[in-house]
């Protein structure tokens, strides 16, 4: 029995916000979304191109107050090839909210608070 991993979700408030912010920041693009008939939820894939993994955010219709991410102690990490214009990028858009030089790594922000690791390809 072999297991992969397939997705990671998210909730967000306003779905394209967040749309407008992954694809910014991260260049992730929607793939595929679903709506179901009431539309009382919209669940949408996005792919950075190159790997298989995916990230779900799902949009509530009837979903008013902001979510509790609690201490936030989780987080997605990305990896990046040009982490100097990654950075600058991220400053520019004002969404870096925590850095730590010494390790070489720094977190932005989604819309909704999520933390997002960006990490240098080390070679």
């Amino acid at each position: 029995m072999k297991f992969t991993i397939a997705h990671n979700n998210i909730n967000v408030l306003d779905l394209e916000k967040s749309l407008q912010f992954y694809e910014q920041a991260l260049g992730l693009k929607e793939i595929r979304r679903h709506v179901p008939q009431d539309n009382s939820f919209i669940i949408v894939y996005l792919s950075d191109g190159q790997t298989s993994h995916e990230l779900e955010l799902t949009w509530l219709r009837d979903r008013t107050e902001a979510y509790n991410l609690g201490d936030n102690e989780f987080h997605l990490a990305f990896r990046v090839d040009d982490f100097a214009a990654a950075h600058q990028k991220h400053q520019e858009m004002g969404c870096i909210c925590y850095e730590n030089p010494k390790m070489g790594i720094y977190f932005i922000a989604d819309p909704d608070g999520y933390w997002l690791e960006v990490v240098p390809t080390r070679k």
